[in-house]
């Protein structure tokens, strides 16, 4: 149990230091971007995102999560999963370059014809190492991780805002992907050391592909929604319509997506090796639940309520039409965790196959909600995303209450309290946001004091204080090393 402990701690210090370091970079490196390039620019590489992340998840095919999963993995597992992974990039680099105009003419931009066929490129690019990403996240070995996300998105964004200060516009933002995939790969090659073997197992393909396809199913369904709403703001209202979209989401996205991401790329591969413990599986579940919500929640509603004078210094005023996308969007990403650690604890369980089933559930729900509100507006359609938020918590809390007792009434109990507490904690910023004092003050005071609110409030939450606890012992090991 100990060395357990001690693998989860190490985990998620290493994966934190990755994540936020690499995406303080990307977002440092976003905000010169985003004072250089215009909104229209944002908004034409986001009419083509959809299309990218499809392929980057049939890419996948959800071999690495199953590689992970898998115990005894060998070379035959990781070579097989190679070259499938490779062959299907290849498909989707191909077939992504002989779209490109008929892409280009759906949204009524020539440029994306040649943009497309250079962002083509990174699908098989990021192929040839997610086999090698797997191996490092199975030993949970997060500190090779973050090293090499770290140097990935320093060489990265130095490139991307030179070029857009030389003038190239989207451009640098295309290049600055691919320039991104390539070092990647390059790094991942270098520290583990591995290469395929000529090898196709089809017992092990068998294997990974029985546990794989459902999570693809099931990914497909999920990024075909996560990426339908820029498709069908591209199409139907302007690119600058779509670059305030995406700014929005992208600011609600980031403490809630990188919180919840590290606590999920770190507990998967932990928790799948209690997944023949379900006591102690479901003892770590509830108190990973309670732990994050009490850090989540407060940030999504300072976040929300501080999104004003934030955008309007960090992004200038030109930026200001996508306050009220961030201020929408939190309220949505603040359960995301939920529903992710639900979904989680089902593919550690094997239920790769109920996982699916409730995708196609989710999906069928959600998309319906959105062609309700594409005529109403962006504004609505941001909204429909968070009424769906609380329909897919309770979907996804059926089967865990089902199988494990955890059903939605008892997970609202586990987080409740920091919902509130949060809430509450974050009305004095709201108040300062209404004054006439200089946005900076508004930031730090408002920052300052909802802070200490919230530490009054649960100062005597017993989870609260093993958060502070493990929040010590992180800083303390990151200090020695």
């Amino acid at each position: 149990m100990g060395e357990l402990k001690d693998k989860t701690i190490s985990g998620v210090k290493w994966n934190a230091i990755g994540r936020f370091s690499s995406q303080g970079v990307h977002f440092v490196v976003g905000l010169i971007l985003a004072r250089l390039l215009a909104p229209s620019d944002y908004g034409v590489v986001g009419m083509v995102a959809i299309f990218f992340a499809i392929a980057q998840t049939f890419i996948d095919s959800g071999f690495g999560s199953a590689l992970i999963r898998k115990l005894d993995c060998d070379d035959n597992d990781y070579s097989t999963a190679f070259f499938f992974n490779v062959v299907v990039g290849l498909v989707c680099c191909l077939v992504l370059s002989l779209g490109a105009s008929y892409i280009a003419d759906f949204f009524r931009q020539p440029v994306l014809k040649s943009l497309i066929k250079v962002m083509s490129l990174n699908m098989f690019i990021g192929s040839l190492a997610i086999v090698h990403s797997a191996q490092l996240t199975s030993n949970v070995d997060f500190k090779t991780l973050a090293n090499i996300n770290l140097i990935t998105a320093i060489v990265s964004g130095v490139a991307g805002v030179t070029m857009a200060y030389l003038g190239l516009g989207v451009w640098s933002l295309v290049f600055q992907n691919t320039i991104a995939s390539i070092f990647r790969v390059v790094c991942l090659f270098g520290v583990t050391h591995w290469c395929p073997k000529f090898v196709f197992d089809r017992v092990s393909f068998k294997y990974l592909f029985n546990f794989g396809s459902k999570i693809l199913s099931a990914s497909i369904l999920h990024t075909i929604y996560s990426n339908l709403t820029t498709l069908i703001i591209g199409k139907y209202y302007t690119a600058q319509d779509l670059g305030y979209y995406s700014r929005g989401l992208q600011l609600a996205q980031f403490p809630s997506s990188n919180v919840s991401g590290i606590l999920q790329s770190v507990t998967y591969p932990v928790l799948s090796k209690l997944q023949n413990d379900d006591s102690r599986l479901i003892t770590s579940y509830r108190k990973l639940i309670s732990m994050t919500s009490l850090a989540i929640f407060f940030g999504m509603f300072l976040l929300a309520s501080l999104a004003e004078p934030l955008v309007s210094l960090i992004l200038t005023d030109k930026w200001l039409n996508s306050v009220a996308y961030v201020q929408i969007f939190c309220f949505a990403y603040m359960f995301d965790h939920i529903c992710s650690m639900n979904l989680n604890i089902l593919y550690v369980k094997g239920f790769s196959n109920l996982v699916l089933r409730l995708e196609i559930i989710k999906k069928t729900i959600s998309i319906s909600m959105l062609i309700v509100a594409v005529p109403l507006g962006v504004k609505a359609i941001c909204i429909a995303s968070v009424i769906y938020t609380q329909i897919a918590v309770i979907i996804n809390t059926y089967y865990t209450g089902k199988l494990f007792g955890l059903g939605y009434l008892v997970q609202v109990k586990d987080f409740a309290k920091y919902f509130i507490c949060s809430f509450l904690s974050v009305i004095p910023a709201i108040l300062l946001t209404q004054t006439e004092i200089s946005n900076i003050i508004q930031l730090l005071a408002g920052t300052t004091i909802s802070c200490f609110l919230y530490w009054m409030l649960l100062q005597n939450d017993l989870f609260f204080k093993e958060f502070i606890v493990i929040a010590k012992q992180f800083l303390n090991r990151y200090i020695q090393n």
